[in-house]
């Protein structure tokens, strides 16, 4: 829910995520297939509430990161948990109709990359900051990285932007096992503030996700960082 990388390949994409969260939040349960309004959405399920930081169909993959533009209050109650939003997105033809259609009041601000791979690839980024929702399209033939902005200061996004560059340098020729490791790696030794964070206030790196387009094949790589457990699925 945290950080999230993107990359663009010759025959596809690699989205990799960290997800953040206080210690006292129970573990995921493991990514597995579920049917949602009719089609296959593979995810790791949060057991607090329900819903889940990013999830894929052979179509499209949707993650989503706390916080709109800046740091807000939190005003609860809220309707729903922010995890919820990323399931029932798949009710929906598409981003627009999302965007026109979902019931966003009474939900906490939040930002939602989708990754619609059904012909050429198209990104969406819709952003609610609890008043109103912002839609935009990303450039998919650049890499990108979000970091969620209830966490992480401008400058610290900043760094961030600055550890990414450096690693697309040391690393012209993107693959999955490179930003794996980046993303378990990547920082200055900050622990509060590194990829892998760990901070006195309980907030840590639970897990780390990774979508893989490569051609006709799709796969879900993910790792427990917890109990240092590993899966990795075959959606498409």
């Amino acid at each position: 829910m945290c950080v999230l990388t993107y990359l663009p390949t010759p025959d596809g994409f690699i989205l990799t995520n960290n997800r953040d969260e206080h210690a006292s939040r129970p573990r995921a349960q493991a990514p597995r297939r579920y049917v949602l309004h009719g089609q296959e959405v593979f995810f790791p399920k949060d057991q607090q509430a329900g819903g889940t930081w990013l999830a894929t169909s052979p179509r499209q993959t949707v993650c989503l990161l706390n916080g709109a533009f800046e740091p807000h209050h939190p005003q609860p109650p809220y309707r729903q948990s922010r995890g919820l939003v990323v399931l029932d997105f798949f009710g929906f033809c598409c981003p627009a109709g999302f965007a026109k259609k979902y019931i966003f009041e009474g939900l906490e601000p939040f930002t939602l990359l989708v990754f619609d791979s059904n012909q050429t690839l198209k990104i969406t980024e819709l952003r609610w900051n609890g008043e109103r929702v912002f839609q935009r399209k990303i450039d998919a033939t650049q890499p990108r990285i979000w970091s969620s902005v209830t966490l992480y200061p401008p400058d610290v996004v900043e760094a961030r932007e600055g550890w990414f560059s450096d690693w697309q340098r040391a690393n012209p020729v993107f693959e999955a096992g490179s930003i794996w490791d980046f993303h378990h790696h990547g920082g200055n030794g900050d622990r509060r503030n590194d990829l892998v964070m760990a901070r006195p206030n309980g907030i840590h790196t639970f897990s780390v996700t990774q979508v893989q387009k490569a051609g006709e094949t799709l796969c879900l790589a993910y790792r427990d960082l917890r109990s240092d457990e590993e899966w990795r699925l075959r959606v498409l």
